[in-house]
């Protein structure tokens, strides 16, 4: 049975602040439950239903979880959207560890990605072209808001992410690293070859791009070809795009 201390604490998570202090996080709905519980976080409790329960928590990759039983009726009023699907998670987040890819690797970096659901939506891109760094700006979202953790649909379990100063961080990457830039006036992506090196796919915020500090370091600025009317991709679509464009030049 949940405690009136659990749900205040679970509560809490949905804050930065809290979450900060904590070290820890929530996860919702059953795809992303299961999905951490078989990955490497280091799970605190499993909030769910005893159908839930009874369906997955005998699974001897579950048995390590503390399980917590709640009736439908609590579930829905802890859950952050409009159905948890049964079963909530609060797991430990992790260090904020450096990152860098290695010759030849491709990571993603985000300057100013403000709308965690972008966030979310990138970090499952990510993972579907076998992307697994992401380096994010200070005022890029919180990788563990649950907005993000819900629009990733579990692949925040398989994508890292470091939060540092791009502009530093940029400064000091090996000269074979490359920066493969988005921006409205840059080459066309359909004539582009993304270099052996390797390096980053940068993205920038929303209406804005890619800031000057960091677009002063592109070495190559891409464009997606515009064939109608819009003015501008959503920059999980322009984050989508580029990847599909770079796996389809690695054949």
């Amino acid at each position: 049975m949940l405690s009136k201390n659990q749900i205040k604490y679970i509560n809490s998570l949905k804050i930065k602040k809290y979450r900060q202090q904590s070290g820890a996080f929530v996860v919702e709905g059953s795809k992303s439950v299961l999905e951490l519980l078989a990955s490497d976080y280091q799970t605190e409790f499993v909030v769910a239903t005893q159908e839930f329960l009874q369906k997955y928590g005998s699974n001897s990759s579950h048995t390590a979880a503390n399980w917590i039983v709640a009736t439908t009726a609590e579930m829905d009023r802890l859950g952050t959207f409009q159905s948890n699907d049964a079963c909530l998670a609060v797991a430990k987040t992790k260090e904020n560890v450096f990152l860098r890819v290695q010759l030849g690797e491709y990571g993603l970096m985000l300057d100013d990605v403000r709308d965690p659901g972008n966030l979310g939506t990138i970090l499952r891109i990510a993972d579907w072209y076998g992307i697994t760094k992401i380096i994010c700006s200070p005022s890029t979202t919180d990788f563990y808001n649950p907005k993000v953790i819900a629009a990733s649909k579990g692949s925040f379990t398989r994508v890292q992410a470091h939060y540092t100063d791009l502009p530093k961080f940029v400064e000091d990457l090996p000269d074979q690293q490359k920066l493969i830039g988005a921006f409205l006036d840059g080459e066309s992506l359909y004539d582009f070859s993304f270099p052996r090196q390797g390096g980053y796919i940068v993205m920038g915020n929303e209406s804005r791009g890619i800031g000057p500090e960091v677009a002063q370091h592109i070495t190559h600025r891409v464009t997606i070809p515009r064939f109608g009317g819009a003015e501008s991709l959503n920059v999980g679509i322009a984050t989508a795009v580029l990847c599909d464009g770079w796996r389809r030049g690695m054949k």
